[in-house]
């Protein structure tokens, strides 16, 4: 009885966010109420306040989901490559393959992640968890590859990945080309250079660059 409850618990829990995304995408975010959410759900509002304490609950749960599918897809790439290159370009790829579905109202959410005082910013407090699960995708594409750098560059590259890939995501929040195909053409054409730029650590001329780079992270990290 217990496992039929909890079975019973995740289907009215993943309806609700089902139904919360479709009513975003119909009536916008702002005129969307956990009422009507509730309503079209078919549960009580206190049964959607059980699950969810707020809209923005509901979007971060939306983004979770992206982040579970998006670990599922790089899956292949991360267990049987390991070269750096090939590692990052699958997974960013895979990283588009499970956005694009949701494309047509990505931009409506944007532009509440973008505020800095939401909760659904990256970079906010509650948007932690989400943030930590998806730079650990990136310390396993460096920690899994053949990558040979400095040590301390090597513990910060991770971070840096995460934010070029969120460079790649605001990219295709406004890519109006058929299936996204530009953004796609983005991650082929600028992988080969990170790849190259993250090469060059290892010169001589570059060490002192990388270092004083990992020291300015580190300093706003503080």
């Amino acid at each position: 009885m217990t496992e039929t409850k909890a079975v019973k618990s995740e289907q009215t829990r993943a309806a609700i966010v089902e139904t919360a995304l479709r009513l975003f995408r119909e009536r916008g975010y702002e005129a969307t109420t956990m009422r009507a959410i509730a309503k079209e759900a078919g549960v009580s509002v206190g049964n959607a306040y059980y699950y969810f304490g707020s809209k923005e609950e509901l979007i971060q749960a939306y983004y979770d989901e992206l982040q579970d599918e998006h670990l599922a897809a790089c899956r292949a790439v991360l267990d049987t490559e390991t070269e750096f290159a090939p590692r990052l370009l699958g997974v960013l790829r895979a990283r588009v393959d499970t956005m694009v579905p949701y494309h047509e109202f990505a931009g409506k959410f944007f532009k509440f992640a973008a505020e800095p005082t939401s909760p659904l910013n990256p970079f906010s407090a509650e948007s932690g968890p989400a943030r930590d699960s998806a730079v650990a995708i990136y310390r396993e594409v460096v920690e899994g590859s053949d990558l040979k750098i400095d040590k301390e560059f090597r513990a910060e590259l991770p971070e840096l990945l995460w934010i070029y890939s969120m460079g790649i995501v605001l990219y295709w929040v406004h890519d109006s080309s058929p299936g996204c195909r530009k953004t796609y053409l983005l991650v082929e054409r600028t992988v080969p250079l990170v790849n190259r730029m993250v090469a060059m650590s290892r010169l001589p001329g570059f060490k002192s660059v990388t270092r004083e780079l990992v020291g300015i992270i580190r300093e706003v990290r503080a």
